[in-house]
């Protein structure tokens, strides 16, 4: 039987589960009407399953020797990775909100294909469907794409699907983005021999030449803040970790009211989300006398290109930035004009690419290594944030129209919190997924974030 090697940056993602934080990636979508299981099989079959192989391979690990493989399931079965639930009444947001929470919880089988699907009935007068992928198949935004290459642009059109290609590919840093935490940089020498050689590769991309014409200096600036920088400390977002989430998200806002803002202040779309998300933290946490000093969010930075189409092979093609959060900043004004600033000076960085170097590293690094280091990094950060552009005008599948998107970025190591945002047909939606321990109910964040975004919005359209 053929195997496939497991890129290291995929083998990194493999072996970075625990059980207080699984690495799969969440997607939910949800519909004007249910969705037919039957013709939604036959379309996960032509364009994910044959269209991609991963989707029908298991990983099998060689030891040290052998390394990590994928190979074909021989047994492959469809069905047995779609699964067709109802929610209880009255099926609204909160049900929606306990079910995708439940199947968070459950690790996946990895003598089988890692992904499964559930067509959910009964939501809102509607359905909605639940996706969970292992981030060892590929990056978040990678993810997003393959879920709506399933879609068409009307309801009876049989044409392949939406490409992400031709949707607002000029949408900054977080635009640019999807994925989760990640990793770290060792101490010892084969390791670091091993990150030298992935960031070499990474920054000779052609599409990172000005991360390469700012050569060594720039790299070991680069690794330098990454060592730098302090832990975050304990709080509410930080602490012991639970098995179990919780998650929750926001009415959309329309993607009209955050470009007003964003021009009254000479920001970007995604400055005013990323300072809205930090607004809500910081209000959050006063409540509970928690904001001494600012904390951290991961930021994925996407290294695919994308106006080329998905690999068969999918895979990880993202490194990560750290940014610091201006917690302190009480001035809502302000904190956007302080968000926008810190973007511009992480956006040109070499920060993402060699972090998907340290990831590569990681990928060949002893188990126990790539843990420590996993325990490292992620101390320095308290979320993970992600920022997924979807398609500007609506897409229907099985002939029914997508009303809306979340793609959660699983946390690694420490970190208790991801941060959706995604939008898609002039609206723009934010989701938390948090630690259930650690946040019992994070609807009292999207709560406080809507009130961020309300208080910036009446004086712009004034």
């Amino acid at each position: 039987m053929a195997r496939h090697p497991m890129p290291n940056a995929d083998a990194a993602w493999l072996r970075m589960d625990r059980p207080e934080n699984l690495m799969a990636i969440t997607s939910v979508l949800w519909f004007d009407r249910p969705i037919p299981p039957e013709p939604l099989g036959a379309i996960l079959r032509e364009r994910l399953v044959e269209r991609f192989p991963r989707f029908a391979q298991r990983v099998v690990d060689g030891g040290t020797l052998g390394g990590v493989h994928w190979e074909d399931d021989p047994s492959f079965d469809l069905d047995l990775h779609l699964h067709h639930v109802a929610l209880p009444q009255p099926g609204d947001r909160a049900e929606l909100q306990r079910l995708v929470a439940d199947l968070m919880a459950r690790p996946l089988d990895r003598s089988k294909p890692l992904w499964h699907t559930w067509v959910v009935d009964g939501y809102e007068g509607g359905g909605a469907i639940v996706t969970r992928m292992h981030h060892c198949i590929a990056d978040g935004i990678a993810l997003a794409r393959v879920m709506l290459s399933l879609t068409d642009p009307t309801p009876d059109a049989p044409a392949p699907a939406i490409d992400l290609d031709d949707h607002d590919r000029h949408r900054s840093l977080l635009g640019r983005a999807a994925g989760p935490l990640a990793p770290a940089l060792d101490t010892g020498r084969a390791v670091a021999g091993a990150l030298v050689r992935e960031s070499a590769e990474t920054l000779r991309h052609p599409s990172h030449a000005g991360e390469l014409a700012r050569g060594a200096a720039g790299v070991a600036r680069a690794l330098a803040k990454e060592l730098a920088t302090p832990s975050d400390p304990d709080g509410p977002l930080r602490g012991a970790l639970h098995p179990g989430e919780r998650v929750a998200w926001c009415d959309a806002v329309s993607l009209a009211d955050v470009r007003r803002i964003a021009r009254a202040h000479d920001a970007t779309v995604n400055d005013v989300l990323v300072s809205a998300v930090a607004g809500g933290l910081r209000s959050w946490m006063l409540q509970r006398g928690a904001v001494e000093r600012e904390i951290h969010a991961m930021v994925p930075f996407n290294l695919r290109p994308l106006d080329q189409p998905l690999p068969r092979d999918l895979g990880n093609r993202f490194g990560l930035v750290l940014l610091a959060l201006p917690l302190l900043e009480a001035d809502p004004v302000a904190r956007l004009h302080e968000t926008h600033r810190r973007m511009q000076a992480i956006k040109d960085s070499p920060e993402g690419p060699v972090s998907y170097g340290v990831l590569g590293a990681m990928g060949v690094s002893p188990p126990a290594v790539e843990a420590q280091l996993l325990d490292l990094f992620s101390a320095k950060a308290s979320l993970v944030l992600t920022n997924v552009p979807g398609p500007r005008a609506p897409v229907y599948l099985c002939g029914t129209q997508l009303r809306g998107v979340l793609v959660w970025a699983p946390c690694a190591g420490s970190v208790s919190t991801s941060v959706s945002i995604f939008s898609y047909d002039g609206q723009v939606t934010i989701g938390f997924m948090v630690d259930a321990g650690l946040i019992p109910d994070p609807g009292e964040l999207v709560a406080a974030v809507d009130a961020e975004l309300a208080e910036l919005l009446p004086p712009v359209r004034a």
